[in-house]
């Protein structure tokens, strides 16, 4: 008696990525999960980051490019008055500087000039290649190259909360924007410098960090339980299903 290959399944999965652990730490944890070699993910989070990532999972992976073109929406904490250069806090400290005595004002106002379309650098510490060389090896060696800006789009930059030196804000963006070098530059705006102290995704298109499953929730679920949580290609994508 032959025995039957095991189900195929396919579809999107939403996970909510722990901090401390890289999107491709996720792929290898549901590969195993799943046993199914073909799953990626749409979209990258730094590890620093948590929130919405989104994974897929069989043929759904055949989405990728719809998916990871779609707008983010970032819920997020700047440290005023410390520069890093990785302008996250997983950077080393390059400078600090005494943050002035600003008002929610103030900072709105700021916030403000960040609206709109742009052209956005990349940082030097990100996996945007050059010559074939992701420009964080560079950054290890302290290299610095001339990059090509990207352009963005910023639809949204809200100030939620100032409890000096730090904020937190809300944005909403399109895919390719770094995160870490507005509030970079947002430090450089107001004349003491800031980095990205936490970061987390809450949205992606239509998808929402409320359909999120957190990875260790996942890993404890059996199979079928997985499933019933996996969204179709067709409801996930359904321009692209019908293509």
């Amino acid at each position: 008696m032959s025995l039957r290959p095991p189900k195929e399944i396919d579809g999107v999965l939403l996970v909510d990525k722990p901090t401390g652990m890289t999107s491709h730490d996720v792929v290898y944890r549901l590969r195993r999960k799943l046993q199914i070699q073909r799953i990626g993910h749409a979209g990258t989070l730094d590890p620093m980051a948590t929130g919405l990532l989104i994974m897929l999972v069989g043929k759904a992976t055949r989405i990728s490019q719809y998916l990871i073109s779609l707008d983010k929406v970032y819920e997020g904490e700047v440290t005023l008055g410390v520069t890093t250069n990785s302008q996250d806090a997983e950077g080393e400290v390059m400078e600090t500087r005494p943050v002035p005595p600003l008002t929610e004002d103030q900072l709105r106002v700021a916030m403000a000039a960040f609206l709109g379309d742009q052209y956005q650098q990349p940082p030097m510490f990100s996996a945007v290649k050059i010559g074939g060389v992701p420009l964080y090896k560079m950054a290890r060696k302290g290299e610095e190259v001339e990059r090509e800006p990207r352009f963005i789009r910023v639809a949204s930059f809200d100030l939620l909360s100032f409890n000096p030196p730090k904020l937190t804000f809300r944005l909403a963006c399109t895919k390719g924007t770094y995160v870490r070098t507005i509030a970079h530059d947002l430090g450089g705006k107001l004349g003491c410098g800031a980095h990205l102290s936490a970061l987390r995704r809450t949205g992606s298109g239509k998808f929402d960090i409320g359909q999120c499953t957190p990875l260790a929730e996942i890993e404890a679920l059996s199979l079928p339980e997985i499933e019933q949580r996996l969204i179709p290609v067709r409801q996930a994508a359904p321009s692209v299903a019908r293509s």
